[in-house]
């Protein structure tokens, strides 16, 4: 990609930007939340047209009109932000858009090519299951699924391994290396500076839109040198978890089970307390339960048995308004679903929780001034990148979205914050800003229910953590007296015979 300039209006998203990328290697592709990275990622996959510039892959001169286009030349991505259509099947939206020869649609080849595909990487998906009731985690696994079914020969991959385990993310890693023996080219977007230490052979530092270096990974000393590369500044990696004097339960779980519209039953009997000056994490694989936990207990969904109580209130049949004002902060899993309305602005959705009350509002009535003070504080506070606070919040990066939804929910103060993987998709300096933010949470003597996929961030963070599979916590193990090789086999189900008790 030579001299690539993109520019939205009077907004310079990528300015004379070169990357170069030989073929059969691992790149990475590294910078801060709006630093034009998938952007540039969205000109070679033929979403935009640069506003100057060139691409060249194996030499031939490349003019990308359409996503199409680029399929057609070899180019596959996987989008940070999904591209699947949640009313039709896997195995519908893996082949839509491909053209054969033959009049009738042969589905069921096709899903067995799928099936075999999906052995390989080690991810378990049902091709005729419908999109709409897959996780998060299972429906990233079908977009790389997707990309590699329709043979790319250069790979996007924007951060791949978000919603993985480590043993999985390793699994994934083995397969990249594969493909870099076959001759395929990856390019890898990830703000986890330990995999681009891992797995890449070079990587391509972007700040504010422009090429600050290319570096090969064998002479980076350590995931240090990269931070401050990005950032252009030092950035504190080390978290210091304090300890703090833990109270009385501000969540209470007793016997909570959950049963979905087909009858399944998603959560079997879970019970747990968070306190006072608590962190308590959660992991597991993902779809195995831990959304419809955080949707009963946030009022999204409604538990089939068992009592739920917030701050001392029974509120197990109350609808989400009514426990978010009792203190409850909620960072969810899926922002655009659940936590932004991407029409609105980003003053509008800041103030989605609390326009309601002063000094947002006054007499039924919003005050505009007001309303600004607030959404700029948050935005400087959380470094939000945007022109001003009236553009329209589906405007922003991926990253800057996140920013708000965590910003306006930490800014509430709560006495229970129930956060979702709160620095999915941030770069390293955004994730720390946050993970402090989170540990100042606990300080003040709120509680913390904090579900990752990433271990490192609950053994940084959490006291306790909890390990659900097949719907059930199957194990409570202090932090510091677990590892990260412990905590992924319980998430596998490789302990106390769980899966023989769950087959």
């Amino acid at each position: 990609m030579n001299h690539i300039s993109k520019q939205f209006g009077n907004v310079t998203a990528n300015k004379d930007v070169t990357l170069s990328i030989k073929k059969g290697e691992i790149h990475a592709l590294l910078g801060e939340n709006g630093a034009g990275k998938s952007t540039l990622m969205n000109i070679l996959y033929g979403m935009y047209r640069q506003t100057e510039g060139e691409i060249y892959l194996d030499g031939k001169k490349l003019n990308l009109s359409s996503p199409q286009n680029a399929i057609s030349n070899g180019i596959g991505m996987v989008h940070q932000h999904f591209m699947l259509i949640p009313a039709q099947s896997v195995i519908e939206n893996v082949v839509l858009g491909l053209k054969d020869n033959k009049t009738v649609l042969d589905l069921k080849s096709a899903a067995a090519k799928l099936k075999k595909l999906a052995e390989t990487f080690h991810m378990e998906i049902n091709p005729w299951e419908k999109v709409s009731n897959l996780s998060i985690g299972e429906q990233q696994r079908v977009e790389i699924l997707k990309a590699l079914f329709r043979g790319a020969r250069l790979l996007i991959l924007d951060e791949p391994t978000a919603v993985l385990t480590p043993q999985e993310a390793e699994a994934l890693f083995d397969v990249l290396r594969k493909l870099k023996i076959e001759g395929c080219t990856i390019i890898f977007i990830s703000h986890k500076l330990k995999e681009i230490m891992a797995v890449c052979d070079a990587c391509t530092v972007l700040r504010k839109g422009e090429t600050i270096k290319t570096i090969w990974v064998k002479d980076i000393v350590d995931t240090r040198e990269l931070a401050e590369l990005m950032v252009g500044k030092t950035v504190e990696l080390t978290i210091k978890k304090e300890k703090t004097e833990v109270g009385k339960p501000v969540l209470i779980l007793q016997n909570v089970s959950y049963q979905n519209k087909k009858k399944v039953q998603v959560l079997k009997d879970i019970s747990f307390q968070v306190h006072e000056g608590e962190i308590l994490g959660v992991c597991g694989v993902d779809g195995n339960g831990q959304s419809e936990l955080i949707h009963c207990i946030t009022g999204i969904k409604q538990a089939s048995k068992g009592i739920i109580m917030i701050n001392g209130t029974d509120t197990t049949r109350e609808k989400s308004r009514k426990i978010m004002s009792r203190g409850v902060a909620h960072i969810p899993e899926d922002r655009q679903k659940y936590g932004i309305v991407q029409e609105m602005s980003i003053k509008e959705n800041m103030i989605l929780m609390s326009y309601l009350h002063k000094p947002l509002s006054r007499f039924g009535f919003l005050q505009s001034k007001n309303i600004e003070n607030y959404t700029k504080r948050i935005c400087d506070e959380f470094e939000i990148k945007a022109q001003n606070t009236d553009e329209k919040i589906m405007n922003l990066s991926g990253g800057n979205q996140q920013k708000v939804v965590v910003g306006r929910e930490l800014s509430r103060n709560p006495k229970l914050l129930i956060a979702v993987h709160p620095d999915r998709g941030l770069d390293i300096g955004a994730a720390k800003y946050i993970q402090r933010e989170i540990i100042n949470t606990k300080k003040k003597g709120g509680g913390v229910l904090l579900v990752s996929s990433e271990l490192d961030e609950l053994m940084d963070l959490t006291d306790r953590i909890m390990v659900i599979y097949h719907g059930q916590i199957i194990e409570t193990v202090s932090t510091e007296k677990t590892s990260l090789k412990e905590l992924g086999e319980l998430m596998m189900g490789i302990k106390n015979n769980v899966e023989e008790k769950n087959a």
